[in-house]
């Protein structure tokens, strides 16, 4: 396994996939994971190898709220005895409820997936970085990671908590050399399920996946002299 490896955990057809592909443009071994191998070894299948080669992805089955999926994940650089040099927690669940009709197990589900599968994951990478005193740790955030807003108690509960869980490991490991990063997606991201609102707003009123898979790819290249910990993404129509 290259030292030179991105791991992408939450990795759909959408932006996980769009973070996946900018690393294996940049020539790094990029595994992509999530629940269903099936539906990632199809997303690979139907690349293009002229824009990232298929032989630089591997995608592997894991539940990020599963510690022993987690730790097979990682297992591969421990036994070589290297670390990625990125990971990406990619992952959420979100199912839109207002606060009387949330069942407990939605809400603790929405929370495992969110919330602790950032913490397996950003713990498994952190252990494996800071041996090698170096690596890059990023957390995919949204608008709900700052406001609890109605019906989105579901959302923005696991979000506060990721972003929180973010501001400990920086501190904690920013002097170890590990760049921890937190990302909040401010708007919808232009997909096939929004393409009507794209349509309707216009093409650039959405956020491109491309384009946060680039602001995610120039964080991991910041010196540590000027490291981001927060950046905040959101297209130029968007009010905040």
């Amino acid at each position: 396994m290259s030292r030179q490896s991105a791991v992408v955990v939450g990795a759909g057809p959408g932006l996980g996939w769009a973070v996946a592909l900018r690393f294996a443009q940049a020539g790094m071994q990029t595994i992509i994971a999530a629940r269903d191998q099936g539906k990632l070894e199809a997303l690979i299948a139907q690349s293009d190898d002229a824009v990232a080669p298929r032989a630089r992805f591997e995608a592997r089955a894991c539940d990020a709220t599963a510690p022993e999926d987690v730790a097979a994940l990682f297992s591969r650089f421990e036994k070589d005895g290297v670390a990625p040099a990125v990971v990406v927690f990619n992952a959420g669940a979100f199912v839109p409820a207002g606060i009387l009709d949330i069942s407990p197990d939605e809400f603790e589900r929405c929370w495992r997936v969110g919330c602790l599968g950032g913490f397996l994951v950003g713990q498994a990478a952190a252990r494996l970085m800071t041996k090698r005193s170096e690596g890059t740790i990023i957390f995919t955030g949204a608008t709900a990671s700052l406001r609890g807003s109605a019906g989105f108690a579901n959302l923005a509960v696991p979000k506060f908590g990721l972003r929180a869980l973010a501001q400990s490991m920086a501190r904690e490991l920013g002097p170890k050399n590990v760049h921890v990063a937190h990302v909040v997606i401010d708007g919808q991201i232009r997909s096939e399920r929004y393409r009507a609102l794209a349509e309707q707003r216009g093409p650039d009123a959405l956020l491109a996946p491309e384009a946060i898979a680039e602001a995610y790819y120039q964080l991991h290249l910041q010196p540590r002299s000027a490291w981001t910990h927060e950046l905040d993404l959101r297209p130029w129509t968007e009010k905040f």
